[in-house]
């Protein structure tokens, strides 16, 4: 079967710009891509660890903003350009997570995690699909979660941003392909982060962010729309969610939830 999506065989001369590239799998994935020969542009709210990440990579652009901040999008789109030439890949990786039942969501806690997390990718779609669709080539790239899947215990509004995340990319995919764009759905497991460091409870088949940049840049490669990891993990909760709700449920409160 064909491929969904073009593979991506050699990152030279490709210009990617990865959002929320200052740490976990931003930071990993961009130093991986570096690596390969893309030119990379590096955005998040923080220019010293976008720096850090930048360290000996001459086609690194280290371009910081806050991508809360609307205007601010349209800005730094064009900085880009200018510098790489145009864009050819956007990666959505940015995120807002904190471990909460529903009994502890805080409106401003949840408001922000839905801006960082759902509302900026809308911002910065609507930013670069405009030239990439009048050129009819490019490709973007959403870092959603496999606590998209389902409703799970701690992922209280993170879990539904991912998920709406899963929504929008499959719509993406519908309508943006036709017309010649590329359109990838990442799905990681548990990864060692910042954000994954505030878990208090055991994470199966935890990843280091390396792990993870490896797996993204494979998916890449072989053109997949889906790309989920790891596999020993995902696909165990592929099939949870494609339980019957009785049955899915009971399990969730037996294994999942703390007792």
């Amino acid at each position: 079967m064909r491929p969904l999506n073009h593979p991506i065989a050699s990152w030279a001369g490709r210009r990617v710009w990865l959002v929320g590239a200052s740490s976990g799998i931003g930071a990993a994935l961009a130093q991986e891509l570096l690596r390969a020969g893309a030119t990379v542009a590096l955005s998040a709210r923080r220019p010293a660890q976008l720096r850090e990440v930048a360290a000996g990579h001459a086609q690194a652009i280290v371009a910081p903003f806050d991508i809360l901040d609307q205007a601010a999008w349209g800005e730094r789109y064009r900085d880009i350009r200018s510098q790489a030439g145009g864009v050819d890949l956007v990666v959505f990786c940015a995120a807002s997570y904190r471990p909460e039942r529903s009994w502890d969501v805080s409106a401003e806690g949840a408001a922000h995690t839905l801006a960082v997390n759902l509302g900026s990718v809308y911002t910065g779609l609507a930013t670069v699909l405009p030239d990439m669709l009048a050129r009819g080539s490019g490709g973007v790239a959403i870092v959603a979660s496999v606590a998209g899947y389902m409703g799970l215990p701690n992922a209280s509004v993170y879990g539904p941003t991912k998920a709406a995340l899963i929504n929008l990319a499959e719509l993406l995919y519908t309508d943006l392909h036709p017309r010649g764009l590329d359109v990838y759905l990442v799905n990681p497991g548990f990864v060692q982060t910042a954000l994954t460091d505030q878990n208090a409870f055991a994470m199966p088949a935890l990843q280091t962010p390396q792990a993870a940049a490896l797996a993204i840049r494979g998916g890449l490669a072989s053109g997949k729309f889906e790309i989920h990891f790891p596999k020993r993990f995902t696909i165990w909760v592929k099939l949870l969610g494609a339980l019957p709700y009785r049955l899915r449920f009971a399990l969730i409160s037996h294994f999942l939830v703390p007792k």
